[in-house]
């Protein structure tokens, strides 16, 4: 998987290790500036891992296990 699409994977741990809920979407627009990778969202979107709006990407089952995956293993190497 690219660099582009796992940013937007990143972006999903940042948001899961913050709120503590796992995340099922994240904000692909925000209105101020803010965007996915396009490439990123492409992707994912051609990989059947999400599917894009025009603001907002809602992760499937495998995006949001690999997001849960990326926790776990920061958790378990950041401090040791």
């Amino acid at each position: 998987m690219s660099d582009n699409a796992l940013s937007i994977l990143a972006f999903a741990a940042y948001h899961r290790l913050v709120s503590g809920e796992r995340v099922t979407s994240v904000i692909r627009k925000d209105g101020a500036g803010h965007e996915a990778d396009p490439k990123g969202v492409e992707e994912l979107t051609e990989r059947g891992l999400a599917t894009a709006g025009e603001t907002e990407i809602e992760l499937g089952s495998e995006a949001q296990e690999a997001v849960e995956t990326l926790v776990t293993a920061l958790r378990g190497t950041v401090g040791r």
